[in-house]
C-alpha cells in the first residue's frame, strides 16, 4: 500500500471539515496532542521507536477523519462571508469535468475556465461567473455571453461552501470521508445530484 496515496480529512473539534492532510501531519497532530477524536476507517498504523525504560514501541493508528483542537492551520476563515479561492482543478471537479456548453466529459488538460459574462464585458473572475468549458466551445464563445454566441449554458455556476470546497480539493476521497463531507453540504447543493 502506498501511504502517500491517502489523505486524512481534518476537522475541528465540532466536526466541521477544515482541510486534507497527509500522514506526516496526522502523526504530528497526535504527537502534539491536538487530536480531539478520530472516526472513519483506519488508514495506517505508524510504528516508531522503543521506549528505553518500558521497552514498549510507540504506535499511532491514523483514521481517515481526525477532529482537532484549535483553528485551521491553512488560514481559511470559515464564516458566513467565506469564499473559497477559485482554481481550475476545483472548478473542473465542481462541474464534473463536463463542458457546460456541449455537455461532453473531458480530461482536465482539454478543459478551460470560461467566464459566462466575459471579463471584457465587465464580468468577474468569480465562482458564480465561471464554468468549465472545452477549449473548442470556449474558442467559439470567445468574448461573448452565451446568448450573444448562440450557445446554451447547461448548469448554473455556484460558489461552493467550505465543506464542498474541501471535497473539491480532495485527491482520492474515501467513501466514509465522502459520507462525512456530504452531511455538511447544503441541502440544495448541486453536488448532491452530481455525486449520486
Amino acid at each position: 500500500m502506498e501511504i502517500d496515496r491517502f489523505q486524512v480529512l481534518r476537522t475541528d473539534a465540532s466536526g466541521m471539515p477544515l482541510e486534507w492532510i497527509g500522514y506526516q501531519e496526522a502523526a504530528k497532530l497526535y504527537h502534539l496532542e491536538q487530536v480531539a477524536y478520530s472516526c472513519g476507517s483506519p488508514l495506517f498504523v505508524l510504528r516508531g521507536g522503543y521506549n528505553a525504560r518500558t521497552g514498549k514501541r510507540s504506535v499511532i493508528e491514523v483514521n481517515s477523519i481526525l477532529a482537532t483542537f484549535g483553528s485551521p492551520g491553512n488560514g481559511y476563515r470559515i464564516d458566513q462571508g467565506y469564499t473559497p479561492p477559485l482554481n481550475n482543478p476545483a472548478l473542473f471537479r465542481r462541474d464534473n469535468h463536463l463542458c457546460l456548453y456541449c455537455g461532453q466529459r473531458f480530461f482536465q488538460r482539454d478543459l478551460s475556465r470560461d467566464h459566462v459574462t466575459p471579463l471584457s464585458q465587465g464580468g468577474l473572475d468569480h465562482w458564480n461567473n465561471v464554468v468549465t468549458s472545452c477549449k473548442r466551445c470556449n474558442n467559439h464563445k470567445a468574448g461573448h455571453t452565451p446568448e450573444q454566441a448562440g450557445v446554451q449554458l447547461l448548469a448554473i455556476p455556484f460558489t461552493p461552501t467550505h465543506a464542498e470546497y474541501v471535497y473539491l480539493q480532495g485527491r482520492r476521497v474515501l467513501s466514509d470521508q465522502m459520507e462525512f463531507l456530504r452531511a455538511h453540504f447544503p441541502r440544495k447543493s448541486p453536488l448532491h445530484q452530481r455525486l449520486d
